[in-house]
């Protein structure tokens, strides 16, 4: 089982402490890229993929564990 593979089911799991960096990894794995942001973008980040399709999560900090709604849309649009 790969690390990526491993980070899925962990995510899967929904535990408390899973990072920001973390989901970047799941992300890139599914095909999805960070949208450039605007001067006043805040902390809000866009992930797209080659399909248009959007999540949009706040970014946690200054700590970067992701809060429980957070992982619930990265797995509901990821489908797993």
């Amino acid at each position: 089982m790969s690390k990526v593979e491993k980070l899925i089911e962990k995510l899967k799991s929904k535990p408390k402490d899973f990072t920001w960096y973390e989901m970047l990894k799941v992300l890139n794995y599914f095909g999805f890229e960070q949208l450039a942001q605007g001067k006043t973008g805040g902390s809000r980040r866009k992930f797209v993929n080659s399909e248009k399709q959007i999540i949009s999560l706040h970014e946690p900090h200054p700590q970067k564990v992701l809060k429980s709604y957070q992982l619930d849309i990265i797995i509901d649009y990821l489908k797993l």
